[in-house]
């Protein structure tokens, strides 16, 4: 099951299944996400929740008991349901389960709006701690932008000039090693040889938004205000490149397994909530 939301410029198609941003048209029918061709890649946009990327062994500790998560967390492959609809925008929500509870031992309820507002797509995330204790969390965007030309005609410029120093994987672990992308007027031209070793993984940036330019032309800027770190991905030779501002990150090989000691772990009280939001402007 899907929900289409409206506007006078756009259209987005939302998944119920993960509350997944499948489509995002202009009304001249110009599709700006990515297929979700499964020869590459088979997700448009998932939700990463309770944890972005990978843990250690794919598990953490808590009350002297072990529990396993898988990467990048469940929330994207529960049924969310819809709970609140416009013509304009579109309410989703989750809550924690006897089947979450096993691998996740918080009760929380995460909300995803969706909003159209002239030439913008904004997408916020709520994230109620609905338990008697603290909640260790992360939570991220996954939004893979479809590239229908030679990849190399694409290039990505960041928000302001600074030192765009990345960090490696290695085994789906954060390592200690780290590059730094070559930087012309803010703008890095795209070729796959940038993603030879998997995602680029920004710790921390000055810039909260970043734009894609196609044949020199900018099209689509991804707004990521307060958010603290970002990841940039593709796989070799496909067609699309992923965009995912990101609240916490994969584990090192350093990680006790205690989430609350997790490195870049959001930490929310009982019956607290958090908000953020980001939003993809069509230019």
């Amino acid at each position: 099951m899907t929900t289409t939301i409206k506007n006078g410029n756009l259209s987005a198609e939302i998944k119920h299944f993960g509350a997944e941003l499948i489509s995002l048209k202009t009304n001249q029918n110009r599709e700006y996400i990515w297929e979700g061709n499964p020869e590459f890649w088979g997700k448009h946009s998932p939700i990463l929740f309770p944890i972005v990327g990978t843990l250690k062994d794919n598990s953490f500790y808590h009350n002297e008991i072990e529990y396993h998560l898988s990467r990048h967390g469940f929330a994207r492959e529960m049924l969310f349901e819809l709970i609140h609809a416009t013509e304009n925008s579109a309410t989703f929500s989750i809550q924690s389960s006897e089947e979450t509870l096993k691998v996740y031992p918080f009760k929380f309820e995460l909300q995803l709006i969706y909003t159209l507002n002239e030439n913008n797509l904004s997408i916020a995330y709520k994230v109620t701690n609905k338990g008697k204790y603290t909640m260790p969390f992360s939570i991220g965007a996954h939004p893979a932008f479809a590239l229908p030309n030679q990849f190399e005609n694409y290039a990505i410029a960041f928000e302001k000039e600074e030192p765009l120093e990345y960090y490696l994987l290695e085994d789906d672990l954060i390592s200690n090693k780290t590059k730094k992308l070559d930087v012309t007027n803010k703008k890095i031209p795209l070729t796959y040889e940038l993603f030879e070793n998997d995602a680029l993984i920004f710790k921390a940036l000055q810039s909260k938004s970043l734009t894609i330019s196609e044949n020199g032309n900018p099209i689509l800027t991804v707004h990521f205000e307060g958010f603290p770190s970002l990841g940039i991905w593709t796989k070799m030779n496909a067609p699309f490149l992923c965009i995912e501002p990101w609240f916490g990150y994969s584990d090192t090989n350093e990680n006790s397994g205690n989430l609350f000691e997790k490195e870049g772990i959001q930490i929310l009280e009982s019956n607290a909530t958090f908000h953020s939001k980001f939003s993809i402007e069509i230019l």
